[in-house]
């Protein structure tokens, strides 16, 4: 069901793959809430993606882009404002890539190339967004500018690796520019930080479906989808929103805030021999 909430306003999207990848359902649902945008990835994924086919669907140009290259999102920004006729209100940040992950790399034992790629493709990239978006006034007053975070950000997950490092800088830089942006331009920056989701990107961290198994059972209102991450980022894009900024906000079930759940309580006491008590 739309609701018009986006109705006039522009943006661009970064991120977008497939259709499993939230940047994806954040498009589809912009554009059925009257939004117009650009979308933006990188040479490789365009190639082996399906942006083309969402392109059309919504209506949008694709603009090839490296989000590490501060000379590729200059061009993302210029050529939008171009298409879209002038500055955008809001911009989605779905951009993540750990090769330290990809190459099964422990956390005790990293190549720190791999690192310094994970943090540039994956956080300082949201930095250079921010930071190009600003010199050139590329966002309207009350803009929104949000990113996707993890909760790996503040605590440790098996299997996310140097990704709990580049959330957690993510992070942030969404407070240290949401300050700036905000007294100076007026504009909202945040994260949200999204349950465990199997995206094409997601499906790559080990243990996934285990893990999403358990933040799942852990969650009292169980993980949050992606199409329904698609909605928070619908709202928060919106005028609904105008003076929520610098925040990092769980969109998660509740998983956050859960110690340990009925139903994990009850798992543990049936590994345990000979203890059958009821837990309330």
């Amino acid at each position: 069901m739309a609701y018009h909430l986006l109705e006039g306003k522009k943006g661009i999207i970064f991120g977008a793959l497939d259709n499993k990848s939230i940047a994806w359902k954040v498009a589809e649902r912009a554009y059925e809430e009257g939004a117009r945008f650009t979308l933006s990835n990188t040479p490789t994924a365009l190639r082996f993606g399906q942006i083309d086919e969402l392109a059309e669907k919504c209506e949008a140009e694709v603009i090839p882009a490296d989000a590490t290259s501060v000379d590729d999102l200059t061009n993302v920004f210029e050529r939008s404002m171009e298409v879209l006729g002038g500055k955008v209100d809001f911009v989605l940040h779905s951009i993540g890539m750990s090769l330290n992950v990809r190459k099964k790399r422990v956390y005790n034992d990293l190549d720190y190339n791999y690192l310094k790629k994970t943090l540039d493709i994956s956080s300082i990239s949201f930095h250079k967004i921010l930071q190009v978006a600003y010199k050139l006034d590329a966002i309207n007053e009350w803009g929104s500018v949000v990113a996707l975070s993890y909760i790996a950000a503040q605590r440790i997950l098996y299997g996310y690796n140097d990704m709990g490092d580049a959330k957690a800088l993510l992070e942030s830089i969404a407070r240290s520019f949401g300050y700036i942006y905000g007294r100076e331009k007026k504009i909202r920056v945040n994260t949200i930080s999204q349950s465990p989701t199997y995206t094409t990107a997601g499906s790559g961290v080990k243990g996934m479906k285990a893990l999403m198994d358990f933040t799942g059972r852990m969650s009292p209102l169980g993980n949050a989808g992606a199409d329904e991450c698609a909605d928070y980022c619908i709202v928060l894009f919106s005028d609904l929103t105008k003076k929520v900024t610098m925040q990092n906000l769980f969109h998660d079930g509740g998983f956050s805030s859960v110690g340990m759940s009925l139903k994990a309580m009850k798992m543990y006491n049936k590994s345990l021999d000979g203890d059958d008590e009821d837990v309330e």
